[in-house]
């Protein structure tokens, strides 16, 4: 683990810092330090030096000229729901939060977009445009709390993730601050763009290594008009995974698909004293199905038919949610469980993701790791695109980063992964936590095409340094 660089950043800069923001928006407190050292990310904790509020892109753009002059390490920070360190301040330095930045611009209902700062609450901005009658889809657990902009850094799905794609697919253009203090416009607010090299992509899930965003350009589509949901218990983890790719095969795309086994459902239905989900000694998963569209009629026929196919694959007494309290306490149930269930000492989560259809091999093959290794794991998650969070428990042992054996066991698990056509994370990014196992999905030659990138935009090295991969010199 790279040692934090306290000797750069003096009180010169930090007066400097104050006079580009307003002093009250400077914090040197011990409690302030404390609060933005961690976020979800298992029982992590690194202390900035500084934590700066900025409220414009030209604030933003005058810090990082100070950082970048002086070499002073910067990380970026969105609400602090991430789950793979991407905004750890590891190496202390200068921590950039995007609280203040917290506005709607523009919702143009004439081309269906919307533009944002990145410190609006994915929800907030959902709610927002819902009341126009239009729908911005990715919906991660945490959608009442994060940030629109660590979405964009993220490349966040959630359960619509199935049906209508994750960020990458919404993000339009983007207002950057690059770590050397230019500001620009990544693209232009058109569907379709073919003029030079796609830096709105490069930059969405880039875990603000290569620049900060401060305005983001979303495509919206019009909100459907019915959505309807069931639950269907399985008296087998594996053949709820084998259900999931059934229904592709049958011709049937949910807009949600989600898979909860039974030591994730007991734990998180105690969590929320919730009695929502029934379970049985026989129960051994339950999926979360949902269909959405504009014609009821049409809705009702899919659900009766994929019910009818669930039957094929040993499931138990399926329960159709008949209003929408019944619907969100489902969901409540499946957005709480990671919070849940890290309380309850699974503090190690894995962002897994395979082709569905090899979802009966990966969860299996979790469980063979745990005895093997000697762990815990429950597994939940986007069962509809194959993406599976992996949640770990091992006595004594609260981070994947101190403990070799768990180190090792995950090093198995992710070369499972590899060798199942799957990848190290479908949503949660790298960060900090999972870098040391970018060699098992990439070569050298990937991992140098993308340290040259890195190079480029960030020639000094002092933006979100170590994340995704080794810190550069």
């Amino acid at each position: 683990m790279e040692v934090s660089i306290k000797s750069v950043l003096i009180a010169e800069h930090v007066d400097a810092f104050r006079k580009i923001t307003g002093e009250q928006f400077v914090y040197l407190d011990d409690e302030s330090l404390h609060k933005y050292s961690h976020d979800e990310t298992e029982n992590l904790h690194y202390l900035p030096e500084v934590v700066i509020k900025p409220r414009t892109a030209e604030e933003i753009s005058e810090i990082l000229k100070i950082c970048n002059k002086n070499k002073i390490p910067v990380t970026p920070r969105g609400a602090g729901t991430g789950l793979s360190g991407s905004a750890l301040p590891h190496l202390g330095g200068v921590l950039i939060s995007l609280e203040r930045m917290n506005t709607i611009l523009n919702i143009d209902e004439r081309n269906l977009q919307v533009t944002t700062e990145p410190g609006v609450i994915t929800e907030v901005l959902q709610n927002e445009v819902k009341e126009k009658g239009l729908f911005y889809p990715p919906d991660p657990s945490s959608r009442g709390s994060c940030f629109i902009g660590g979405n964009v850094a993220a490349n966040s799905g959630g359960p619509k993730a199935v049906k209508y794609g994750v960020v990458r697919d919404y993000v339009i253009n983007l207002e950057v601050v690059l770590p050397t203090g230019e500001i620009i416009w990544t693209g232009a607010n058109v569907l379709k763009n073919s003029t030079g090299y796609n830096l709105t992509q490069l930059m969405v899930g880039s875990e603000g290594t290569l620049g900060i965003v401060t305005k983001i350009v979303l495509r919206l589509i019009p909100l459907p008009l019915y959505d309807l949901l069931m639950l269907v218990p399985f008296r087998s983890l594996e053949k709820a995974s084998e259900a999931v790719s059934a229904i592709f095969r049958a011709g049937y795309t949910p807009s949600g698909l989600e898979l909860m086994e039974i030591d994730a459902l007991i734990i998180v239905s105690k969590f929320v004293d919730s009695n929502a989900i029934p379970i049985t000694e026989d129960t051994g998963a339950h999926l979360i199905i949902e269909v959405d569209g504009n014609h009821l009629e049409i809705l009702m026929q899919e659900m009766e038919a994929i019910s009818e196919l669930m039957g094929q694959y040993d499931c138990g007494e399926i329960y159709f949610a008949d209003n929408a309290v019944q619907k969100a306490e489902l969901w409540k149930l499946r957005r709480t469980v990671a919070e849940a269930v890290k309380i309850d000492g699974y503090t190690i989560e894995e962002d897994t993701v395979v082709p569905r259809a090899e979802l009966p091999a990966l969860v299996h093959g979790v469980k063979q790791l745990g005895k093997q290794f000697g762990f815990k794991a429950v597994c939940y998650g986007h069962a509809g695109d194959g993406n599976l969070h992996i949640r770990i428990k091992k006595e004594g042992t609260e981070n994947s980063q101190d403990d070799p054996e768990i180190i090792q066991s995950l090093r198995a698990l992710f070369t499972l992964v590899k060798q199942l056509g799957g990848t190290v994370s479908g949503e949660h990014g790298i960060g900090l936590v999972q870098k040391s196992f970018m060699d098992i999905v990439f070569d050298k030659t990937q991992l140098e095409l993308m340290r040259a990138i890195k190079k480029v935009f960030d020639p000094n090295n002092i933006l979100n340094a170590g994340k995704i991969f080794d810190r550069l010199e």
